[in-house]
């Protein structure tokens, strides 16, 4: 007889496939690359053919696996997918395939079944198509490009994170603000002052941070230019090592070089990319991009706790705030979640008592020291 705690584990396992299965069906359909939309297809299909896997372990227990309705990260996930193309989300699928390609080893009847080396085959995948290569991935590539690591940032991370920053670095500006002065129009100036310095600050490190890293790699690529003008043969046995390393052996990673070598520009940009690990077209992205990006989602954040005081005075407008700024606060915990698979709940509730606890500090400080200028 299966235990109640089993069969409970057997409707998670196969809810969670459930909900992989429908999210790499949305990817597929989003995806323009014929290639890459038949790889999710494919995923799709080993994900429902796991999904039934559960299904056949729940009738042996004579329990019902009941109606099964696509969970809302995957909804959110997919909608995401089709409103700015599935490489928007990849990064975001790739952690948590990551998170889940070690769920099935202490798993038994999934041991059994073959599941954790399908887990982590789907893990590879995706952390290969992540990588973002030009043109899509081929074959060859999905086979034999074992462990290029994944460049590039995660938008949706990076946008939940800066909206973050904005709101608890201004709602924790109002509230110290708030604590010393009673004047709702010296709370609106100094909080309109926080948005603004903040996210001025945001958009200069952000231009900094890309243009020096553009510049870095620039120099980088420039002397492996140089090492290609001088040591033509040694360059050409580097590429030969690295396919090698990648799963080729000695007389297909040779051919391969020798026709990457035969044309110097190819070549560099090979060099730049298999050696290196730089795309030579992207460098890091725009830096002007990157510093809007950050101007902008600093802004919305730091526009939540400063907005109520456009229309409201005194305990009213500080209440709204308050109270506006813990609703933002938990609906950037529960986008968090997206991106890190932990429970929405949980990440709401964290991320509303972090906020509310720098908050409340700032507001007691702010309180001693209008006090001690009264």
């Amino acid at each position: 007889m299966t235990d109640s705690h089993s069969i409970d584990r057997y409707r998670s396992n196969l809810q969670g496939e459930f909900d992989s299965a429908g999210l790499y069906r949305a990817l597929a359909e989003a995806e323009p690359d014929a290639h890459l939309r038949e790889v999710y297809r494919r995923l799709a299909a080993v994900e429902e053919a796991h999904a039934e896997f559960w299904r056949q372990q729940l009738a042996k227990t004579g329990a019902q696996s009941g109606p099964l309705h696509l969970g809302w990260r995957t909804r959110a996930l997919s909608w995401l997918a089709r409103r700015f193309g599935p490489q928007f989300v990849l990064p975001t699928l790739s952690t948590l395939e990551q998170r889940d390609s070690t769920q099935y080893d202490a798993q038994p009847e999934a041991v059994a079944g073959g599941l954790p080396l399908a887990e982590r085959s789907h893990e590879r995948i995706v952390q290969h198509i992540a990588a973002s290569i030009p043109g899509g991935l081929s074959g060859s590539t999905l086979a034999q490009l074992e462990g290029r690591h994944r460049r590039g940032g995660n938008a949706l991370r990076a946008a939940v994170l800066g909206a973050n920053d904005g709101l608890v670095s201004n709602l924790s500006l109002v509230m110290g603000t708030a604590g010393a002065v009673s004047s709702g129009t010296t709370i609106l100036a100094v909080g309109l002052a926080g948005l603004i310095a903040g996210a001025c600050s945001m958009a200069i490190g952000e231009w900094l941070s890309v243009t020096s890293s553009r510049e870095m790699s620039q120099q980088q690529i420039e002397v492996e230019a140089q090492e290609l003008e001088r040591a033509p043969e040694e360059e050409k046995e580097e590429l030969i090592l690295i396919y090698q390393a990648k799963g080729l052996d000695e007389a297909q990673s040779r051919a391969l070089a020798e026709r990457l070598m035969a044309n110097k520009d190819t070549a560099l940009d090979t060099l730049a990319r298999e050696e290196l690990g730089i795309d030579p077209q992207e460098l890091g992205g725009s830096p002007w991009s990157a510093a809007a990006s950050s101007f902008l989602l600093f802004a919305v954040g730091a526009i939540v706790p400063v907005a109520p005081f456009f229309w409201l005075q005194g305990t009213p407008a500080l209440g709204a705030s308050v109270a506006l700024s813990g609703f933002a606060l938990a609906l950037i915990g529960a986008g968090s979640s997206l991106f890190t698979g932990r429970n929405v709940v949980f990440t709401s509730l964290r991320s509303l008592l972090l906020g509310f606890v720098a908050a409340a500090i700032t507001y007691a400080v702010g309180r001693l020291v209008g006090v001690t200028l009264t």
